[in-house]
């Protein structure tokens, strides 16, 4: 007797844009979709003739139909680009597609025919060359979309043990420019969405957040640094008395090891590579960047457009699998 087909892990369709057609998302995609089959339900937004040749799909005209076909081939709605994808030298003439697939996907999350989205990796610079692109990535471009002024941007690993989520408040500054831009408003914003989003994406009731100092050993009381005792130890004792079960300023140079990461559910960090590097480290691979502070879940490989592989059959594609799994658990968690 055949054994009956596992329940999908979610009830709508996880909607994935397609990225740079001339990296790898396009491959990544159709491997997702031979791991998950009809198991992950998810919609494919792009050029069907940027697929790697053979590759088996179901183009579609709703988002839901990817509930009825997801077992046969990877479910596509497609949208047409001007130019032909050569892997590894992005067309300025797609940038605009690009662009557009992006929003397109918004927009269905945003009617509910989708879960959540999920993002396939894009070149800023491409897309500002080819069309004008005003924003610095795919985070700040979804906040425009949705009408929200904030939103915050954490990487989640996928197989550490213990997990580690990491948010850098400021991101894609210079060095020299993370002292000014890391203020006390800023962090309680980024401590009050990212406490919203881990309880209600990720189901921690009482979530424990830790709170990087900005310099070496936290400041050793001010020996190397004055923004701890000046500010961030205020700060987070205000926090900690709305409510909020926050521990810091921490030195970052002992934050990430095993023992440290069972203490707490996510690690706001002052700087992008404070953040990264050891989510990088631990997790390459299955890294995931997730986007908290929207009105809809979006999730995204961590990782770049890859264009000295794109093509070739070697980009490994366990950060877009982690991506679509973790979205559809989010998605799941929110009722969506």
């Amino acid at each position: 007797m055949n054994s009956p087909a596992p329940k999908p892990l979610t009830e709508r369709p996880v909607i994935l844009s397609c990225g740079d057609p001339s990296g790898i998302g396009p491959e990544l995609a159709v491997r997702a979709w031979e791991h998950f089959g009809a198991r992950l339900p998810f919609v494919w937004i792009g050029d069907p003739a940027h697929l790697p040749r053979g590759s088996k799909i179901r183009e579609i005209d709703r988002a839901s139909d990817a509930l009825r076909h997801a077992d046969a081939g990877l479910p596509v709605m497609a949208h047409p680009f001007p130019a032909a994808a050569t892997p590894g030298a992005p067309d300025p003439a797609n940038a605009k597609a690009v662009i557009d697939v992006i929003a397109k996907g918004v927009d269905l999350v945003m009617r509910g025919e989708g879960s959540a989205l999920a993002t396939a990796p894009i070149n800023k610079k491409a897309l500002k060359d080819g069309a004008g692109f005003a924003f610095p990535g795919h985070t700040e471009f979804l906040a425009h979309l949705a009408g929200v002024e904030r939103v915050v941007m954490m990487l989640a690993s996928s197989r550490s043990d213990p997990p580690l989520r990491v948010v850098p408040a400021t991101i894609h500054i210079a060095l020299r420019d993370v002292p000014e831009a890391f203020t006390p408003q800023l962090l309680c914003d980024t401590v009050r969405i990212t406490a919203e989003g881990l309880r209600r994406d990720f189901g921690f009731e009482t979530p424990r957040i830790a709170v990087a100092g900005l310099n070496p050993h936290a400041g050793e009381g001010g020996a190397m640094g004055a923004e701890e005792t000046d500010w961030i130890a205020d700060t987070v004792a205000g926090l900690r008395a709305e409510g909020y079960a926050l521990a810091g300023p921490l030195p970052a140079d002992t934050l990430f090891h095993a023992r440290a990461r069972a203490g707490y559910d996510a690690a706001i960090c002052a700087y992008h590579d404070q953040a990264l590097i050891p989510i990088k480290t631990l997790d390459f691979d299955g890294g995931v960047n997730v986007t908290l502070g929207l009105p809809f879940v979006r999730t995204s490989p961590d990782h770049g457009t890859a264009y000295d592989i794109a093509g070739q059959g070697r980009a490994n594609p366990a950060s877009l699998i982690a991506a679509l799994e973790m979205a559809a658990r989010m998605g799941a968690a929110r009722g969506a």
